[in-house]
């Protein structure tokens, strides 16, 4: 199975996403998915983030420190970072 979608079969578990998505479209989507839980539903937002094991220092930092990108943008970025760490560590011990 490629990166790709054993990154979206992660994702999926948290988010309604398509299998055929790119992963420029798969980061839109998740800038979309927390621009939108930040606004409406923060308690899941913290519930995505912990389910993920996104560290929440980390993420606070990069919050505090990064310029020019939207909260959720950064946000994404941990969330998709994370998850890719977890794929890595699969294919490494799945062998």
């Amino acid at each position: 199975m490629s990166d790709n979608l054993s990154l979206i079969k992660i994702i999926s578990k948290d988010f309604d996403i398509q299998n055929e998505f790119t992963e420029n479209q798969l980061h839109q989507a998740m800038v979309d998915a927390f621009a939108y839980l930040v606004d409406h539903d923060f308690p899941k937002l913290i519930q995505i983030l912990y389910k993920a094991d996104v560290d929440q220092y980390k993420l606070k930092e990069l919050l505090e420190n990064t310029e020019g990108l939207s909260s959720a943008e950064v946000i994404a970025n941990a969330y998709i970072s994370r998850q890719k760490a977890k794929v890595e560590t699969w294919k490494k011990y799945s062998l």
